[in-house]
């Protein structure tokens, strides 16, 4: 069962480390004639489909390249808008890839500082006192488990449904960070990772994980 990636956030909500293991494949290309029977619609400067799902081409998915042209934003590379490309009869046949486009850095950084504080209302309505923050939210296709260490330290990972022993998986994780972060002289808590061995060691670490085929009945 796949682990996706893993995330470390500091005391203040901030993205100190962040690792892709496993990232499934979500691309599809089409050729279509005209007029496309996709609706497609602005979001984040991004051309995404808003209705109209066929042949693995989801709502929520975004352009990433036209004709092999790789797509920026709602531009081709030579400059021409998406939908205006898409408007013309005159380019049909057209092939028109779809996928989900890589969270850019800031956005990791974003999503960190909200499950932050998300954690910690999480810990603020419980209505028992002293109560942890969110340590499991589960989707369809994903759950995300997170450890906070007793300096405040979140460790998240994100995985497989039926992927099990993650608990114990988070706790190798933080003795890893303590051995090649906290123990490093040159390195500040609170601080980015920037280690290579912390990189090689977690990398063998998931991929055990993943070797080992543990995964929860019943799923």
């Amino acid at each position: 069962m796949p682990i996706f990636s893993v995330y470390i956030i500091n005391r203040a909500g901030g993205l100190i480390y962040q690792m892709d293991h496993h990232q499934p494949k979500t691309e599809v290309e089409k050729t279509f004639s005209f007029p496309l029977e996709l609706q497609l619609k602005i979001v984040d400067e991004r051309v995404v489909v808003a209705f109209g799902q066929r042949d693995g081409i989801k709502v929520g998915h975004t352009i990433l390249a036209i004709n092999g042209d790789a797509v920026h934003g709602r531009k081709l590379e030579d400059g021409r808008d998406i939908l205006e490309v898409i408007a013309n009869s005159e380019n049909y046949p057209i092939a028109i890839k779809f996928g989900r486009p890589k969270l850019s850095t800031n956005e990791r950084i974003m999503l960190a500082s909200m499950f932050h504080s998300l954690y910690a209302i999480g810990s603020q309505l419980s209505p028992e006192q002293k109560s942890s923050g969110i340590q499991l939210l589960e989707t369809d296709g994903f759950k995300l488990h997170c450890f906070q260490t007793l300096s405040g330290i979140k460790l998240i990972v994100l995985a497989d449904p039926k992927q099990s022993g993650i608990e114990n998986l988070l706790k190798k994780i933080y003795e890893l960070y303590s051995d090649y972060a906290l123990k490093n002289p040159f390195y500040s808590i609170d601080m980015p990772i920037r280690c290579e061995l912390f990189d090689k060691n977690l990398q063998g670490l998931l991929d055990s994980y993943e070797r080992s085929g543990f995964y929860s009945q019943g799923m």
